[in-house]
């Protein structure tokens, strides 16, 4: 076969094979345990792609390192589309956070979109006597060695919310690292520590219950599931943190299935339970444009990476 009319077989196949995808299961990475906003998202995702394709998009979860060993696998993965990966804003602290990482971020994946974005809830235990952010700090000054915050680990947002909030507002606080969202919520519910910040998947339950009190969202828009509770920016502006979730394909993907990925991806956020989750648990769909995202990611390493050189923090071990 001469080589331009086997070019010519090659690519027409290979857009054949785009406009088909998926013709087969397809693996779908989640760099977390089971249970979380993440792991909830991924699912509900991958239950309207069953839907629509008649083909099956499991969710493997690959915990550990902060979210790495689960990037390092499809990282590492074909570029057919087979294999996805569903994570969160923490891959982009992780970029500074770990000296050395087995993948690059911006190299070897594709954004194809955000699926959504949560704030993180400044919450209290109830005992706390303050109900106001600036009564917070002023407690904060007023209490021998301020107040303690617990967060989901070190180099985390929740952690490097609170730095932002030390160096925003001059709030006195002394930082309590947990292993995980499980146990840092736990942390403040039990009193252990004062306050923390806590994604709104998971403190939003425990606000409407009575068991936290929220002072404030780390986003500019305020939560739809607490629509009471202020901005931090409306306060400091230019305060902004958020957790995001969002899927990514391995670079060298063909283009028709990034392209089909991207529309399923938003044409989901308008199924009822996928909206509606989102929305119920304080969070936005977003389903924006892989340009947008990018800029996304650029912007958060950068924020990201400020905050985590300037206070020293180091991945937990």
């Amino acid at each position: 076969m001469k080589p331009m009319l086997l070019v010519l077989v090659l690519f027409g196949a290979s857009l054949v094979s785009a406009q088909d995808y998926p013709v087969k299961q397809v693996r779908v990475v989640l760099p977390f345990a089971p249970g979380g906003g993440t792991d909830i998202l991924a699912r509900l995702w991958s239950q309207r792609m069953l839907e629509w394709t008649g083909q099956t998009f499991t969710v493997d979860n690959r915990p550990g390192a902060g979210g790495n060993i689960g990037a390092e696998i499809v990282a590492r993965a074909p570029a057919d589309g087979y294999t996805l990966l569903f994570t969160s804003a923490s891959i982009t602290v992780n970029v500074s956070l770990y000296p050395k990482l087995a993948y690059d971020l911006t190299r070897d994946f594709i954004p194809i979109a955000q699926m959504a974005s949560a704030p993180l809830l400044l919450v209290v235990h109830p005992s706390v006597p303050a109900k106001s952010v600036r009564e917070l700090i002023a407690l904060s000054k007023r209490q021998k060695g301020g107040l303690n915050f617990g967060s989901n680990g070190n180099g985390t947002t929740s952690h490097l919310s609170g730095l932002l909030m030390n160096q925003t507002a001059g709030m006195q606080l002394t930082h309590i690292a947990y292993k995980g969202a499980g146990a840092a919520i736990n942390g403040i519910l039990t009193g252990e520590v004062d306050k923390g910040f806590v994604a709104a998947f998971s403190g939003v339950p425990h606000v409407k219950g009575g068991r936290l009190r929220a002072l404030a969202v780390t986003t500019r828009q305020r939560s739809p599931a607490l629509p009471e509770v202020a901005t931090l920016d409306s306060m400091y502006p230019g305060f902004e943190t958020d957790n995001w979730f969002a899927l990514f394909a391995v670079t060298g993907t063909p283009q028709p299935i990034v392209q089909r990925l991207h529309a399923m991806l938003v044409k989901s956020l308008q199924h009822p339970d996928v909206k509606g989750y989102i929305e119920r648990e304080g969070g936005y769909a977003i389903g924006n444009s892989m340009a947008d995202f990018v800029q996304v990611i650029a912007r958060d390493i950068d924020k990201y990476g400020k905050l985590v050189r300037a206070s020293g923090a180091k991945a937990d071990q």
